[in-house]
């Protein structure tokens, strides 16, 4: 019965594609589409498998316009893949920012770590990236901060540099040779002269310190001092207690940015109100203030300013009274990584994404021109794919004179720097706290996070 039930639908089939309706009975006319819905399903389940869709969210607000560029070309390459963005940084607080997006379920595909303390933090959540082709064109030392058990968890954002930035236009009119200031007494000299100053120069302040910013005074500026205390950024990793030995002449920096600081009020404490758009952008770019500390990243928001000022800013040491003078810290900001709990087909989208990013002639193109990164890879040796903004070139010139320190406020504990740190800090500056309370809340409560 069942053969002959075969030997009718066949007929009815080939009756069908040579025109000859007649002697197919009703009863067979269902078959055929039966058979045509069958086919365009499994047409539609290979196109579904084909679709990607790779969220990302990322920190680096510098980078948004340029980010978005650099996939929507992507996406023109690869038809099947779909990529959102999602930017959070500046003034905000990207690591609660992240917690709130996996907590609320919209995990995105690619995300942002900060080195060995997110990387233990984010395990469950990272994808192992050992296998992948740009690994054997990192330079030496960028991936340390994200190795653990054998397994690589993040892919290097690029390579900065921070320092006080400064004018060369109003330091030139103050009679200051810039190239001259390799220590802190250097320093100290120079904000003397420029404070004296300030009426000829027509500027408000020597200094715009971001007091609002804890990533500014309890990561970077606190680096300086830690730098010197640990080798890598494994090494502050590891460490369950700190000696804190050159809280001394980290003091005496703050204390000079401190007090030649604008002030919204006239007061230190209104120094806490002042965040990084005021710094960078109100102060600085609109020539209000001489120096700022922050890194090559601010060349944008100073170049969409001040196109004439960017081209003449340069780079002073931060530097600490006797200790490693003369030197920026210099490493990785944050890392690439990829969720884990995506599914495969989005997954080796992202990383495809990655990959294309930084190794294709195109995306390496655009990690210079657009972006305007430092890569902390191999293969952008071409004269065409050097730094060209003024505050890149002069990271590049530390680096290659060798005048750096290492980044290892990546190591510190888990909100240690700008919570517990950075919070002292701003307490300090209000007048709060002394300084020997605030080095005995930063020993005690780093052992207590190293518990």
């Amino acid at each position: 019965m069942k053969n002959t039930k075969k030997i009718i639908a066949v007929a009815c089939i080939f009756a069908l594609m040579t025109g000859m309706m007649s002697g197919c009975g009703k009863k067979t006319e269902p078959e055929v589409p039966k058979v045509e819905d069958k086919v365009e399903d499994k047409v539609e389940e290979k196109v579904e498998a084909k679709a990607a869709v790779v969220d990302i969210f990322q920190f680096k607000v510098e980078a948004k316009d340029a980010l978005e560029a650099a996939t929507k070309e992507y996406m023109e390459l690869n038809k099947h893949v779909k990529i959102n963005i999602q930017t959070v940084g500046g003034g905000d607080d990207y690591g609660a920012a992240l917690k709130s997006k996996f907590a609320s379920g919209q995990e995105p595909t690619i995300y942002n770590i900060g080195g060995t303390q997110d990387a233990l933090d984010w395990k469950e959540k990272l994808e192992d990236l050992s296998s992948q082709p740009w690994v054997s064109k990192a330079f030496d030392g960028t991936l340390d901060a994200v190795k653990m058990d054998g397994k690589l968890y993040g892919m290097p954002f690029n390579q900065e540099g921070y320092g006080l930035i400064y004018n060369k236009e109003l330091f030139k009119t103050a009679g200051i040779d810039a190239s001259a200031i390799k220590t802190y007494a250097d320093l100290e000299s120079a904000a003397k002269i420029l404070d004296s100053k300030k009426k000829d120069l027509k500027i408000d302040a020597v200094f715009a310190l971001p007091g609002k910013e804890t990533w500014v005074t309890g990561l970077h500026l606190a680096n300086v001092a830690f730098s010197n205390e640990f080798s890598t950024v494994v090494d502050a990793f590891n460490a369950k207690e700190i000696a804190f030995n050159h809280n001394a002449p980290l003091k005496k920096l703050l204390d000079l940015q401190i007090k030649y600081a604008y002030k919204p009020d006239g007061s230190n404490k209104s120094i806490n109100s002042v965040d990084y758009s005021t710094q960078v952008e109100k102060m600085f770019s609109m020539g209000k203030v001489a120096i700022i500390q922050q890194g090559n990243w601010a060349f944008g928001s100073i170049d969409g300013i001040d196109a004439e000022l960017s081209k003449n800013v340069g780079m002073l040491p931060m530097t600490l009274d006797g200790v490693k003078e003369g030197s920026i810290p210099v490493g990785v900001p944050m890392y690439w990584a990829i969720n884990s709990a995506k599914g495969d087909t989005d997954k080796a989208a992202a990383a495809d994404f990655l990959n294309w990013l930084y190794t294709s002639d195109r995306g390496k193109e655009m990690i210079i021109k657009d972006f305007k990164f430092i890569p902390a890879f191999k293969g952008f040796e071409g004269e065409n794919l050097q730094p060209s903004d003024s505050l890149g070139q002069e990271v590049l010139r530390y680096s290659n004179e060798g005048n750096t320190m290492s980044w290892v406020f990546m190591g510190f504990p888990t909100g240690w720097g700008m919570e517990k740190l950075g919070t002292d800090i701003q307490k300090y500056t209000a007048g709060d706290i002394s300084w020997d309370k605030l080095v005995e809340n930063a020993k005690n409560t780093w052992a207590e996070a190293r518990k």
